[in-house]
Formats: C-alpha cells, structure tokens, sequence
C-alpha cells in the first residue's frame, strides 16, 4: 500500500473534527471523491480540498508519455493476471511494479486504489478517459456485469494487439521511405555546402569555361549558401504549421485523411487498415454482446479515416431504421464486396461476429503482405534515387577535370 499512496495525487484540506476544531493538512489519494470519503471515515468534515501542485521540474525531469502501445500491453497483462485467478486488486499491484514507465505506474496505481476503497474495475477506467476510451471501459463494464471479466479483458487485450499491430504496419510504410529521404537531404546539403565550394574554389583558378551541370551545381551551392538560414526557417515554419493545424483543426485532418486514401500505394494501404480495423471493432464488440446499432458507434471512431466513419454513421442510420447490415454497407461504396459477401453470410448464419472475425483477420494480413510489398519496392527505388543525386552532384564536379584530362592529352 505504501507504493500506492507515494504515487496517489497529494490534496490539500480544511475542515473540522468531530470536536468542532478546525483542522488542516494533506491526505493522498486517486480522486476528490476518494479523498473526501478518506477523511470522512476519520471524523473530518471537509469545507476546502484542492489537489496539490507539483513543483516545475527543469531539464527533461518530465513523466513520460503514457502511449496507446502501454495500454495495449497493460490489458494483456491483466487479461493474464485474471486468467490465472489473481484477484483483481493484487493484480493491479504486480502489473504496476513491472511497468517501465512511471507514468502508466502510476496510473495502475490509481486505479487500484479506487478499486481498492470500493469501486469497479469500469469506474476505475473511466476516471481516466484520455488513455481508456468508451469502448474499452463499456466491454469491461460488460464482462464484470456478466462475471466473465478475464474472458473480456483476453477479448479486448486481442482487439488492442490487433489495432496496435495494424498501426505500426502502417506507420513503418509511411516512416521507411520519409526517413530515407530526410537523410538523403542531409548529406546533398552537406555535399552542397562543405564539398562543393571547395570545388568551386579550384575551378575558379582555371579560367574555363564550366560545362553546364557543373554550372547548375555551382548555382545551388551558391544560393543553399547564402540562403541557408532562410530555407531552413521555411523547413521549420511550415513543419510547425502542420503539426499545430493537425493538432488543432478538425476540417485539416479530416481533409488530410482523404487526401491520404488518394495517394498511390500507400492510399491502399491506408484504406485496407481502416478496412481491417473496422471488421476487427465490429466483430470483437458484437460478441460481447454489445447492440449492432452501439457497435457500429464504436466502430466509426476506431475506423481512423473521415470517409469510413462517415460512412459507418450513414449503415448505422440504416440499420436503426431496419435495414441490414450488409445491404447498408453496400450502399455506401467504400466496402469491398468480399467483406459484404462475410457480412451477408454471417447475418443469414447468425454468426456474424465470427465472420467479422475472420474478414479483419483477411485484411490484417493484407496489410501486412502490402507493407512487405511497399518496403521490397522502396528499397531499389531509394537506393536508385540516392545514387542519381549524390552521384550526380560528384560527377558534376568532377567533369571539369575530366575535359582537362582529354584536351591535355
């Protein structure tokens, strides 16, 4: 319990005993209402209580950022706390003492202690809405209400490593090729700032005529030179541009997200993980007994593309007013017709989720088998690219000495 309460939020009180007296100091706990029941099981009736500030901490003294591939490898770790019949709250204590990072430490934790004073694993979840969405604390809530909860926890930690996978596929065919081509960048600045001027210098002695690469080579070095400073604050401006327009506009990235599906290749790829994790959110909420019209809520906001969720609101308006689920899919053209073929079988056979689980599990590994592809063919076009540019550049300063060479001989 010490381990808890180090890391518990630090109130602040005023109030009075049960003799009347006024009383102040700190108490530790997970949430307000914690704090205050705490109390109130010690005689105080409280009339101010403010959760205590932290001192600025300098220099990269910061907590790490809790990640959706934490929580990920949190609820696997409790699906398999559970499993193995441990109860709950000594669940939260062996999964928090393995973790890494101090932060999602810290988290358990909190959670453990609301648990621990009294509250559900649900309400725990739900105190802490940025890293556990509706969906995961709605499926939990479902598997303690119908006492399977190591059931649910093993179902939802599945769907996690199943979204957590399809993203970093999709986020290792975006990076490979950007990575690539950042470096490339680097060393043509460094080729075109440090080893070209050196070039220039010699030549300048020779008193020919350069040929024409030669030539435009010189020029680029001479104005990456002069204007360096100036290239890189427009790199820096509009690098900081998008990130704030992201981060804080919903028409930019919803516009973004359907430039993304447009762009060859890596729109299929895009497409195909929206495909995937839409099957995948569909299938796993479905079994747990969740309403297909709810369902498809939770599937719209996990689908991670603007024209999916839309169209995903659209089928669940249809099948509010009775339509099927297959039919209304079909409505909307962004489906491909084997996915409606499952949808339609699984509705007739009544094992819909089961046919949901078999289509995502087909477009996972589609996902996977296009990365392959993208990477295998990035690789000679990269490798390509890199030699026309930097080998360009070097022979382009060397063309100079090689005229020399053929008239001296």
């Amino acid at each position: 319990m010490a381990t808890a309460k180090a890391t518990a939020p630090t109130f602040t009180y005023s109030g009075k005993n049960r003799g009347g007296q006024k009383v102040d100091g700190e108490i530790s706990a997970a949430t307000p209402a914690m704090a205050k029941a705490k109390l109130r099981g010690q005689g105080i009736t409280v009339s101010k209580l403010q959760k205590k500030s932290k001192p600025i901490t300098l220099f990269g003294g910061g907590a790490k950022k809790i990640t959706s591939e934490d929580i990920t490898v949190f609820t696997r770790q409790m699906a398999t706390m559970m499993k193995a019949g441990v109860p709950l709250v000594q669940a939260f204590e062996i999964v928090a003492e393995g973790l890494e990072n101090k932060s999602m430490a810290k988290l358990v934790n909190d959670m453990k202690e609301e648990v621990s004073a009294g509250g559900n694993f649900a309400s725990a979840l739900r105190a802490h809405p940025k890293q556990f969405d509706d969906l995961f604390c709605s499926l939990v809530e479902s598997g303690e209400q119908a006492g399977a909860l190591e059931t649910m926890l093993d179902r939802v930690a599945i769907y996690k490593e199943k979204n957590e996978s399809v993203k970093k596929k999709v986020r290792k065919a975006v990076k490979y090729p950007i990575t690539i081509l950042i470096i490339a960048g680097i060393v043509t600045a460094i080729l075109l700032i440090k080893v070209v001027p050196v070039f220039a210098n010699m030549f300048a002695s020779f008193g020919a005529d350069l040929p024409l690469p030669t030539q435009v080579v010189m020029n680029i070095s001479n104005a990456v030179t002069e204007n360096g400073i100036y290239i890189l604050a427009v790199i820096v401006i509009i690098t900081f541009s998008y990130q704030q327009a992201h981060q804080r506009s919903l028409k930019f990235r919803q516009n973004m997200q359907r430039i993304t599906l447009k762009l060859p290749v890596f729109g299929d790829i895009i497409r195909i993980s929206s495909i995937a994790r839409y099957a995948r959110t569909l299938s796993t909420t479905f079994a747990a007994g969740v309403p297909l019209v709810e369902a498809l809520d939770s599937a719209a906001g996990a689908s991670g593309n603007i024209v999916f969720e839309t169209a995903i609101y659209n089928i669940r308006n249809e099948v509010t007013s009775g339509s099927e689920l297959a039919v209304s899919m079909k409505a909307e053209g962004v489906f491909p017709a084997m996915l409606i073929q499952m949808v339609s079988i699984g509705e007739q056979a009544g094992a819909l989720d089961e046919m949901l689980a078999k289509a995502a599990a087909i477009y996972e590994e589609e996902v996977d088998t296009q990365v392959d592809g993208l990477t295998s063919m990035m690789e000679p076009m990269i490798m390509a690219f890199l030699g026309v540019v930097v080998g360009g550049l070097i022979v382009s300063m060397y063309l100079p000495i090689f005229q020399m060479g053929s008239v001296v001989s």
